[in-house]
């Protein structure tokens, strides 16, 4: 009897399966469960009339652009709706295993839908992991970190997830808003555990740089504080390997002749301690504190970019400088001086410069000079914080095109592998074993897999077989 009208009771409108996950009416959904339970293809039904609701609702939100405008709120809305349909099979459905997995499967088609989801779920962390946290203490955050570690399963480009992971933690220790050293290695542990060591040497290789750039900074002051001036300026080097940190433009300016001083020295300590190294100073990725004193006698410290540090430096020998006199002196490339002195002379309650003409604009005869009346209630006072944004169209592109092009060897190094292993097989095969082993990190693209096999060819790592060309041989 009940099960002639199975669909019906299910699918009605008001009151039918959709109309109770909406309303998390527990009760309601436990009864159906348990009437299900006892009929046919019941709770096949209700399993799949609830999948069909979640991946339209999941849909409806990854492609929202409204969501887009918000990475983080984008993510929460994610990790709310897990919580809601956990909450609920747990509840209702007796955590009934099938429909868990259903709900996974669910969360990956929608989730994969957006391509942007690595790169904001990225964001997500970042903005958790950053000094100033709005998290109650550690523990809460732990529980949010393993709740994020959920929706990162469901990634299929996991390698994207890397490539931004890296970008924002490298942000986050270079500028020192790291919230906790704790809770920043308790995620790389997640990390590890989920995809190996693989996928977090690199990031694990950061840390270690840090911890050695800090006992290198001891070693030169120990051995050259005797010749360097009393007031000469303090500085705490970060040596970066290469290879470890995200690849940076190396944008060099002109650095003050205090700061130069200090840093030709602390190169001919490095390079006399490390034979056969090279030291490129990238100056777009410090940061200084300046001591100011304004024409009204107020006193700040100000915290401020490399870039920014040049800038107001050329103030204490000239009252005012247009931008043209400003770009030659700093050499600091044009957009990158241009965002510095907005953020110095056009952000309220920050404008530690004045612009004439007061307009966002600037032109090559726009001057600039000290704001004497300056005035904040705080002592330390921080300039153009550097938060992680979303990327824009232009730098997602280029971040898409350098995963393509570091995707390639490791799809040549798998063909490699199977084809050691196997030594003959068919085209078929191969795509299918080299998607098997890849998934875990990205989905190869059958077009790409196949190029990569071309080239193979040309290599002479494999040759087509001559009676049947849709099989290969492996050339030892």
């Amino acid at each position: 009897m009940l099960a002639n009208h199975m669909q019906r009771l299910i699918l009605m409108e008001n009151s039918g399966l959709v109309n109770m996950l909406v309303e998390d009416r527990y009760e309601d959904l436990t009864r159906m469960y348990t009437l299900f339970n006892h009929v046919p293809d019941g709770l096949a039904t209700i399993r799949s009339v609830m999948v069909s609701h979640i991946k339209d609702t999941g849909k409806s939100l990854v492609t929202d652009p409204e969501r887009l405008k918000d990475p983080v709120d984008f993510v929460q809305r994610l990790l709310n709706m897990k919580d809601k349909y956990d909450n609920i099979i747990n509840v209702s459905f007796s955590n009934d295993k099938s429909f868990l997995n259903a709900l996974n499967s669910s969360f990956e088609n929608f989730i994969n839908l957006n391509n942007r989801s690595p790169e904001f779920i990225s964001l997500f962390v970042d903005d958790k992991l950053r000094k100033g946290v709005k998290e109650a203490n550690e523990e809460d955050l732990e529980t949010v970190l393993d709740k994020v570690m959920m929706l990162f399963r469901y990634l299929q480009e996991k390698d994207l997830f890397e490539k931004y992971y890296k970008q924002h933690l490298a942000k986050r220790l270079l500028s020192g808003k790291a919230a906790s050293d704790d809770s920043e290695r308790s995620m790389l542990v997640k990390l590890k555990t989920e995809c190996g060591y693989q996928f977090t040497s690199k990031l694990e290789g950061m840390f270690t740089d840090l911890k050695t750039s800090q006992d290198t900074t001891q070693g030169f002051y120990a051995s050259t504080s005797s010749e360097l001036p009393a007031d000469a300026p303090t500085m705490s080097v970060q040596i970066l390997t290469t290879g470890s940190w995200p690849t940076q433009t190396c944008n060099t300016c002109n650095l003050p002749p205090e700061i130069v001083s200090v840093s030709e020295k602390f190169r001919s300590y490095y390079l006399g301690t490390h034979n056969g190294r090279r030291l490129t100073w990238q100056t777009n990725m410090g940061t200084a504190d300046i001591k100011v004193t304004f024409g009204n006698g107020s006193k700040h410290e100000l915290n401020v970019s490399t870039y920014q540090m040049c800038v107001l430096m050329l103030f204490n020998s000239a009252d005012v400088l247009t931008y043209r006199e400003i770009e030659q002196s700093t050499a600091i490339p044009a957009a990158d001086l241009k965002r510095c002195l907005q953020s110095l002379a056009l952000v309220k309650g920050k404008q530690v410069l004045r612009k004439e003409p007061m307009s966002r604009d600037i032109a090559d005869d726009d001057s600039f000079c000290v704001n004497d009346k300056f005035t904040s209630k705080l002592f330390k006072v921080k300039i153009g914080t550097v938060v992680a944004q979303k990327e824009t169209d232009p730098e997602k592109l280029e971040t898409r095109q350098r995963v393509e092009e570091d995707r390639k060897p490791q799809i040549e190094a798998a063909i490699v592998r199977i084809m050691k292993s196997r030594r003959v097989l068919d085209h078929n095969s191969i795509m299918t074993e080299v998607t098997k082993q890849l998934q875990p990190r990205f989905m190869p693209n059958p077009v790409v897999i196949k190029k990569r096999i071309e080239s193979l060819i040309e290599r002479d790592f494999l040759e087509r077989d001559k009676t049947d060309r849709k099989m290969y041989r492996y050339l030892a």
